[in-house]
């Protein structure tokens, strides 16, 4: 995919988050509802809105700027890889925070942000290509620090979610590694 083009589809996810985050002000928080509710059946569906939630403008920015430079390293593999490892990290991260979650109201895209982390790091191992350790070097200087996240530090973080979603991106680089394709690709 085009740099131009990678820019373009990480600024309209973003925005999408960004929208999520007004549409919550201006209704006094009432969209945060459609956050991940574990074990609540009726709210299921919600492990595919979460993500575009946030709780504060602190936590938004937080999350932008890490899901920003971590969906641009993923989308160096193809669009294809970008989503399909996506559309696993969402689901499967959510459903087990659905699952197995502190009785909370999960909202953020850090889940996904965890999930794309560990698919580059998974990548590298899996693949053990000069380009995907080059990378997994990067990404551990830069945001090794996140590794404190999986860890239930503070309670009113998801490390669930962090931790459910960094899975689920070492999943989809596993799947991805044995040429499972879902999107194409």
């Amino acid at each position: 995919m085009p740099l131009d083009q990678s820019v373009r589809f990480i600024a309209v996810l973003c925005g999408l988050m960004l929208a999520g985050f007004i549409g919550s002000l201006l209704t006094g928080g009432w969209l945060n509802q459609w956050g991940i509710h574990p074990r609540q059946v009726s709210s299921i569906w919600t492990i595919f809105t979460a993500p575009f939630l946030h709780a504060s403008l602190t936590h938004l920015l937080n999350n932008l700027a890490g899901f920003g430079v971590l969906a641009f390293l993923v989308l160096l593999r193809g669009k294809a890889c970008f989503i399909q490892a996506s559309f696993i990290i969402v689901a499967v991260g959510g459903l087990l925070v659905w699952a197995l979650g502190r009785s909370a109201n999960h909202i953020g895209a850090s889940g996904w942000i965890f999930g794309l982390w560990g698919l580059l790091l998974a990548m590298a191992w899996f693949e053990r290509s000069f380009t995907s350790i080059a990378l997994a070097v990067a990404v551990i200087f830069f945001y090794g620090g996140m590794i404190w996240g999986i860890l239930p530090l503070r309670s009113y973080v998801s490390f669930e979610a962090h931790l459910f979603g960094l899975l689920a991106g070492v999943l989809a680089a596993f799947l991805w590694r044995k040429g499972l394709r879902f999107f194409g690709g």
